[in-house]
């Protein structure tokens, strides 16, 4: 076997280390693949009465495997990399939904979708949802010279209404987002929201408008004011499903860039017109917002859209 040009790093110098063959690797991922055990409990915060932790840190698997006792962390982490493959990599989230008839519905939405696609000057297909937003900004992290103080109490009662609701439908092909807003987001601003998805879109023949099981849109009214609007079909998403809604990312984006640690707590109206001009960026569309809510790329619906 030659010597692999890879090299460990031991406490106090190098170590040149010869690469395992292929079943040596395959053992240290399946150890990997276990979980760490009493060899890793010394690493914990209580080591003589706790249990052994349930995910790896470059500690305990030094701790673990006995030819990296002597390694620093920085050559645990090349040994890893570099003679294991081993990568520091995030988990997918276990993805639920209670409805029974959950693939149903998915399998709706994608024949959607690939209809849109394949004649977007006639079928629009739309992803609709509601947020609010408070004029009190959002706890974040930010640079700054100190801690931050203690904040002061604050005096609700004299201040500007604290909550502002937004209704919004993002263009799944295009990135487009048409939007309302106002104090309360209800029947009539739902129905408002049809009347302007008609008028955003004059030619298209059908508008699919994909969304939740909130009860205001299925609510009678509702349902009753879409039949003046027979291009307009409703597609329900399964129930507590919001991953497969794109638009709960746009509100995810708004809040990080506009909303989290924003200084305008006592200037509500200067708030909203910067919300405003957020979702505006997005009125012709946009490539870099289908990018981010996961409508270009690799992801499931994604995959779904046929390409030209």
């Amino acid at each position: 076997m030659k010597k692999a040009d890879w090299k460990g790093y031991r406490a106090g110098g190098r170590v040149a280390i010869a690469a395992g063959p292929f079943a040596e690797r395959e053992a240290v991922v399946q150890r990997l693949q276990q979980g760490p055990g009493p060899e890793a409990q010394p690493e914990t915060a209580a080591p003589t009465v706790g249990a052994p932790p349930s995910r790896w840190t470059l500690r305990t698997i030094r701790a673990t495997f006995a030819a990296l006792h002597e390694y620093t962390l920085s050559g645990v982490w090349r040994w890893l990399h570099e003679r294991v493959g081993v990568r520091l990599r995030s988990a997918l989230v276990q993805q639920y939904s209670p409805d029974p008839q959950y693939e149903k519905k998915l399998r709706r939405v994608k024949r959607y979708l690939r209809q849109a696609a394949r004649d977007p000057q006639h079928v629009v297909l739309v992803f609709l949802d509601e947020m609010g937003y408070s004029v009190w900004p959002e706890a974040a992290a930010d640079w700054c010279a100190a801690a931050p103080a203690q904040p002061p109490r604050a005096d609700r009662q004299k201040s500007p209404p604290g909550q502002w609701r937004i209704a919004g439908a993002l263009n799944a092909l295009t990135g487009q987002v048409t939007y309302l807003d106002g104090y309360v987001v209800g029947r009539e601003k739902v129905m408002a929201l049809y009347r302007r998805l008609v008028q955003t879109y004059p030619g298209a023949q059908k508008i699919y408008v994909v969304q939740d099981n909130w009860s205001i849109h299925t609510h009678p009214d509702v349902l009753e004011a879409i039949q003046a609007y027979p291009q307009i079909k409703p597609v329900w998403l399964p129930t507590y499903a919001p991953w497969l809604n794109p638009i709960e990312k746009l509100w995810r984006w708004l809040r990080q860039d506009i909303l989290k640690l924003h200084r305008l707590a006592s200037d509500a109206k200067g708030l909203r017109q910067r919300v405003n001009g957020f979702l505006n960026q997005f009125a012709s569309g946009s490539r870099a917002l289908l990018r981010y809510v996961g409508l270009l790329g690799e992801g499931q619906l994604a995959q779904t859209i046929p390409k030209h």
